[in-house]
């Protein structure tokens, strides 16, 4: 679907967007894009997916809670410019 010049700026004169001429064309072809990717998902054939209206009314698969020992105090503190045993040193900030 193709927008116009006309369309874009009452586009944007009722959502108060206040547009370059050089932007007009740039956004034109945004719209036109967004417009024919939604075209494309109407296409798509739903007749057998049940619509989902609620989101906590679906069953979410669940996995088993595991705890991983990981220490990587040590790999994190290479990174820093100055530190003192396990703690970075930063400068004073507040006086």
């Amino acid at each position: 679907m193709k927008i116009d010049k006309k369309t874009i700026l009452k586009i944007a004169k009722l959502s108060k967007i206040k547009l370059k001429e050089n932007e007009i064309e740039e956004f034109a072809n945004n719209l036109s894009s967004i417009l024919d990717w939604v075209e494309q998902l109407n296409e798509t054939d739903t007749d057998n997916i049940e619509p989902l209206n609620n989101v906590s009314s679906s069953k979410l698969p669940l996995r088993e809670d595991k705890t991983v020992s990981n220490n990587s105090s040590n790999q994190v503190l290479n990174n820093a410019p100055e530190k003192v045993e396990e703690y970075f040193i930063v400068p004073k900030v507040v006086e």
